[in-house]
């Protein structure tokens, strides 16, 4: 029996599989304990923990630690001098154009940070030796008070030489074993200070809330009865158990809209699609992301709150567009829907809870896309009346009618959705024609045939029970951990020997760390380099199949970056280019033993043949059908509602449905249909 429990902003999200068995829940999360929200799914499911082996779990936990500034006081050190590193930051301005325009807050103050004399040069050989004495003086003056939980700590150049780091690592917890440790080279071993120092700090902000959190949680879990394995879904696609994400939580930041990706690589995988958008639309906002012959474009740095991160993570543009995102007119009376959100508490106004502005769900509500009566597989209570009461004022805003304002904010909200797609594929230069269009989420698959025609999109595949697909998503994913190391080398003849050898030490590092994890089994590696010609400031990066691995050779090499830079910036080398290594990246994979099949769960049948849809200004009469019912049927043209436990599919006119063998929904739209 394996579970995967997927924490939202709106709704907890959890699945079961067993025996090719497919068991679902969703109920409402609770921001200030998520745990608890999970804890509810798992009793809402009628769970008897004693019998699941393999539990694997996603949150926000890490991300809102950061956004709320909840995380733990956090004690700085650096190298003497470079007290302001996180203050400084970047001399870029982000919004050239606001006169009111401040840098991002750091999570650490200038009194919190600490320096240290000691010196390393870019190539790791020492300039000034670790005086620990002073060093000891230095911290017990700093954390005498007892304010701080964590102490973070972040040398010049260490990730060339990780020697001082780890003495004073060693320092601080022999004197003060109660602090959380983090280093900068267990945590992003490359250069540029002010990225890794940020890295630094904000892992050593939420790891003590993690650890905090991931032991109530197994602490509960194991006085249900629970023996098995738990795991944490990470940002880069891959989970780890749950020991890993303690020792690095900053992983952990993306955890769900990473498992919904993984979830809708494998689903679509299974029906032999490969080249994929997905469209993650939930409670609170949007995610997308492009794959390419069944792999996520992966990205070495993100951001929260303005702070830079490096750590990889799956390339996912999110946008705040979600069922919960309010519906509100701006100063310049043009309507606007997100990005804020009524999330969980108190959710659209038609929940029940309290909810007085109106929301992406309000409108479905009023518009007739989604049914009361059928909300959640009708195990919801919700009531469309109070959704008619908070749109009223909208739509007099406008001269218009309930259900025309409601078409509206729905229609600005999918350009929202439209607006994110194509950021990560025409503005990278790829054509989402190309594309088929994966929605998932409780909000997702309303809204796809929309934005599939805005994008020429002509094929959509919905998955079984769409709804919960990220926690579905955590059962297919594999063990992953990703190892960084800057080492500048310049590509010349023999240049390979020393790409083996840091390879062949990074491969050693990560096998070390599974095997003090439990983890066994072959290792899948996939290498990769930043490279850059000589004099750029910043890097493309190159991937290695093992074969080029293999034969590779100073030419090869330089030819492979060559066309990756082509690709990127459309001009390649000149005769006398050179170009050189500036970090090398392996990632590892240990699959995971066995991937269960994802089926849809069955559905009531609906009490009506018919539903009645306002849909682009005009009333259209909407064949009424379970999911469960359609795959028995064969094929379906629309309009139409398509009614599971977790979510509606909307096939507008112009469309036409099929279910495959692998519980797949297919839509595609007649080549007749106008564009």
């Amino acid at each position: 029996m394996r579970v995967g429990v997927e924490v939202g902003g709106t709704f907890t999200d959890l699945v079961l599989v067993e025996a090719g068995q497919v068991r679902i829940a969703k109920v409402p999360s609770t921001p200030a304990h998520p745990d608890e929200g999970a804890l509810n799914a798992i009793e809402a499911a009628g769970i008897d923990l004693a019998q699941v082996t393999d539990l694997v779990h996603g949150s926000t936990v890490a991300t809102n630690a950061i956004l709320e500034r909840k995380g733990a006081p956090v004690c700085f050190v650096v190298t003497q001098g470079f007290r302001d590193v996180l203050l400084l930051q970047r001399h870029n301005r982000r919004q050239i154009y606001d006169l009111f325009y401040v840098k991002p807050e750091p999570v650490v103050q200038r009194h919190q940070i600490v320096e240290v004399e000691e010196r390393l040069r870019a190539d790791g050989s020492v300039a000034v030796p670790l005086d620990l004495g002073r060093a000891a003086k230095a911290l017990r003056d700093a954390l005498a008070p007892g304010h701080f939980k964590s102490v973070a700590i972040c040398l010049l150049n260490s990730y060339a030489n990780p020697d001082h780091e780890l003495a004073l690592a060693a320092l601080v917890r022999e004197r003060w074993p109660e602090l959380a440790v983090t280093c900068s080279v267990d945590v992003t071993r490359e250069f540029r200070e002010y990225e890794r120092a940020s890295t630094t700090t904000l892992a050593a902000y939420v790891q003590p809330v993690i650890e905090s959190y991931l032991t109530r949680f197994s602490t509960n879990l194991q006085a249900r009865g629970f023996k098995g394995w738990l795991s944490v879904m990470q940002s880069n696609g891959g989970r780890l158990p749950v020991e890993g994400i303690i020792r690095n939580a900053i992983t952990s930041l993306y955890s769900g809209p990473a498992a919904g990706v993984i979830g809708a690589v494998r689903q679509a995988g299974r029906s032999g699609f490969g080249d994929l958008i997905t469209f993650d639309m939930g409670g609170t906002s949007t995610d997308v992301c492009l794959i390419a012959d069944g792999k996520p474009d992966l990205a070495s740095e993100t951001e929260v709150d303005g702070l830079p991160i490096r750590t990889p993570v799956l390339d996912i543009v999110t946008v705040g567009a979600g069922g919960g995102s309010l519906i509100w007119v701006d100063d310049g009376g043009l309507l606007r829907a997100g990005p804020q959100s009524a999330g969980a508490d108190p959710g659209p106004a038609c929940y029940c809870r309290g909810g007085e502005q109106a929301t992406v769900t309000d409108a479905h509500m009023i518009r007739g896309t989604v049914r009361p009566e059928a909300f959640l597989g009708g195990k919801m209570t919700v009531d469309a009346a109070l959704s008619a009461k908070v749109f009223q004022p909208v739509a007099e805003r406008f001269g218009m009618t309930l259900e025309e304002a409601a078409d509206s904010a729905i229609r600005v909200a999918e350009n929202n959705i439209v607006r994110a797609i194509q950021l990560v594929s025409t503005e990278r230069g790829r054509d989402p024609r190309d594309y088929t269009l994966v929605p998932y989420g409780g909000a997702g698959p309303l809204h796809a045939a929309r934005v599939a025609e805005e994008l020429g999109i002509r094929t959509i595949l919905v998955p079984p029970n769409a709804g919960v697909l990220s926690a579905a998503g955590l059962l297919v994913a594999d063990f992953v951990r990703y190892e960084t190391r800057t080492r500048r080398l310049l590509i010349e003849e023999g240049v390979e020997a020393a790409v083996r050898e840091t390879f062949a030490a990074m491969t050693q590092t990560i096998s070390d760390y599974y095997r003090e994890l439990g983890l066994t089994g072959d290792l899948h590696l996939h290498h990769s380099l930043d490279m850059r010609y000589v004099g750029q400031a910043f890097e493309v990066t190159v991937d290695l199949t093992p074969e080029e691995l293999e034969r590779m050779d100073g030419k090869l090499l330089f030819d492979a970056f060559d066309a990756a830079h082509h690709r990127v910036f459309e001009f390649g080398a000149s005769p006398h280019s050179r170009a050189e290594i500036v970090s090398f990246r392996l990632g590892a994979a240990v699959p995971a033993e066995s991937v269960p099949a994802f089926r849809e769960s069955e559905t009531p049948l609906p009490d009506a043949a018919e539903s009645t849809v306002f849909d682009r200004g005009e009333q259209v009469t909407c064949r009424l059908i379970t999911r469960t019912a359609f795959r028995d049927e064969g094929r379906l043209s629309g309009p139409a509602l398509v009614e599971d436990n977790t979510s509606t599919i909307y096939l507008p006119r112009g469309w036409t449905g099929r279910i495959d063998e692998y519980d797949n929904l297919i839509l595609e739209r007649d080549p007749a249909a106008r564009a």
